[in-house]
């Protein structure tokens, strides 16, 4: 058991978190790159909170673009426990109508231009992800979602896009025809990365839009999208605040703590030194022992 540290990735206007208790900028260094921005580092109650902005304030970075490995690799070096995601989506079902917020329980990443492991040549891993968000800190945002006064719906399967251009009316069939409930462009490799980094994972997804696929709405627009998260934002931030406050006492271990146990397979004789090095956040527990 121990105390928690809530990692949050999610859009800039969210860590204006009313309540945050001596709030700071913090810039942490990552041996995979530049992450999208500086941590603020705050107090919500008893727990202590890790925002990063996803983008980057201001919104500076596409999806293609995001250093997911460093953003991941900075929250573990800051300390945090769990991670909990929240992205704008769109919506492939009729009954997730845009202000909806999704607590998904499954991916299916059709990204193919970004970095989605932090092992590899030197030094190989391979982690479950047939389960890959975190069934406790879900059910938590879930709780807190609806206290915020948020619709919630349980459960949901996002397609992750590479984009940064929306969806042809072609492909939106096709993931609808898949069994698709929700897309978007971040959460992946954003999930696999975090469950590397032994690190529980949640994704709200707020549902902005009907992406290409229904006739009764237009195209989608960035200026209905952002009309709609603007929208969203203060039930976001509420629902990050109730979730801080909701979380137990004392936080009891997951079995997502210590995935790598028999994860890495490449023999420690064989392991690369500089490979090691750069993995003494996301894997020193196991590398170490």
């Amino acid at each position: 058991m121990g105390d928690w540290v809530l990692g949050v990735i999610g859009g800039s206007g969210l860590y204006e978190i009313e309540g945050l208790k001596d709030p700071r900028w913090v810039k942490i260094d990552s041996p995979f790159g530049a992450p999208s921005d500086e941590l603020l580092t705050g107090m919500l109650g008893d727990v202590k909170l890790v925002f990063l902005p996803r983008h980057g304030r201001g919104h500076r970075i596409s999806p293609t673009g995001l250093n997911a490995r460093a953003n991941i690799d900075v929250l573990k070096r800051a300390g945090c426990t769990d991670l909990i995601s929240l992205s704008a989506v769109g919506s492939l079902r009729e009954a997730l109508e845009p202000g909806t917020f999704v607590v998904v329980d499954q991916f299916i990443d059709r990204t193919f231009a970004r970095e989605k492991s932090f092992f590899g040549e030197g030094l190989v891993a391979h982690v479950s992800m047939a389960e890959p968000v975190c069934p406790r800190l879900s059910g938590l945002a879930a709780e807190a979602g609806r206290a915020a006064g948020a619709r919630v719906v349980e459960g949901g399967c996002y397609l992750v896009m590479e984009g940064p251009q929306f969806s042809t009316k072609a492909e939106s069939a096709l993931y609808r025809s898949w069994g698709c409930d929700v897309i978007g462009m971040t959460n992946m490799p954003e999930a696999k990365l975090a469950r590397e980094a032994e690190l529980p994972y949640a994704s709200v997804a707020m549902v902005t839009d009907y992406d290409c696929w229904h006739e009764d709405f237009g195209h989608v627009e960035v200026s209905h999208i952002l009309e709609v998260l603007n929208a969203n934002a203060g039930k976001a931030r509420d629902l990050v605040r109730r979730l801080a406050q909701s979380l137990p006492k004392t936080r009891a271990t997951s079995p997502i703590d210590t995935c790598l146990d028999g994860a890495i397979i490449t023999a420690p004789q064989a392991r690369d030194p500089k490979a090691a090095k750069r993995l003494d956040a996301v894997a020193g527990r196991i590398l170490n022992a």
